[in-house]
């Protein structure tokens, strides 16, 4: 070798670490364009294109609707039992589809080339959030039709949004990770998160939980997330800081031990891929 070449010599580190922001910042331009690519496949040659974000949300809020806003009588805060799932539905689906993407993330690519392996989950949960705004839109155009008027809460609507993305990123390290160990994690995800969903808010109001219950339900983020949307957008009760305060510890929790279990194994993945 030259006096002029220079040799980069590419191992991983021992110990338990965190994120490596610098890292993931000179690898930025390859993080943009797996999103973009995300957002392409998902998009391309597709009939109804964008209209497929708005579907899933509309036809559950449909669905639950008919069964527990009609069938069941399930109580909805005095809104319509419609605008009051589809609140709940919006949050929840970039929460679920979020789960889904980062299991499949880590693909045979990282057996190919170097980079961080943490932009795989990560592109992979930011490219929902296209879904997410386009099904904003619509809860919007909800709101006007059956004329409910935001509080001023809507202001702390970008924080309960970081919360969302916090805790999807949490669980899609601590899932990504894991998959590809245990593959059969991806095939019981689908059934774990419809039962996630009713640990949350999404078809009943949590004041239906009894007082004794709160503190260990509000050990899910998605809790604080989803009561928060509705005293935000709906005004059905006061802002739930109870649930936020210990959604939000929640969060940090799941994102830092997501964080280090997936560069923990980091190490391993090629091998096992």
């Amino acid at each position: 070798m030259n006096s002029d070449q220079k040799l980069t010599i590419i191992k991983p580190k021992s110990g338990w670490q965190l994120i490596e922001w610098k890292e993931l910042k000179e690898y930025r331009d390859m993080f943009f364009f797996l999103v973009w690519r995300d957002i392409k496949v998902r998009y391309a040659q597709s009939v109804l294109g964008v209209g497929w974000a708005v579907i899933q949300p509309v036809f559950s809020m449909i669905v639950f609707t008919i069964v527990f806003g009609n069938l069941a009588k399930i109580e909805s805060d005095g809104v319509p039992y419609a605008i009051f799932s589809f609140t709940a539905l919006v949050p929840w689906t970039f929460f679920a589809n979020s789960l889904t993407a980062s299991t499949t993330s880590l693909n045979n690519m990282i057996t190919k080339i170097y980079f961080p392996r943490l932009i795989l989950p990560i592109s992979s949960i930011l490219s929902k959030s296209v879904d997410f705004a386009i099904s904003m839109v619509v809860l919007f155009g909800l709101m006007i039709w059956f004329q409910v008027v935001p509080t001023l809460w809507i202001f702390f609507l970008p924080y309960l949004i970081l919360i969302l993305m916090i805790t999807s990123l949490g669980f899609g390290m601590w899932l990504s990770a894991l998959t590809v160990q245990y593959r059969d994690i991806r095939y019981g995800l689908q059934f774990g998160v419809q039962l996630l969903m009713y640990a949350a808010p999404v078809v009943y109001p949590a004041s239906l939980v009894p007082e004794q219950y709160r503190l260990l339900y509000a050990l899910n983020p998605m809790v604080g997330v989803i009561e928060g949307f509705r005293s935000a957008l709906l005004a059905t009760n006061p802002m739930p800081w109870d649930f936020i305060i210990t959604g939000t510890i929640s969060t940090v929790i799941i994102a830092l031990t997501g964080a280090l279990y997936f560069k923990r194994r980091e190490k391993y993945f090629a091998d096992v891929i």
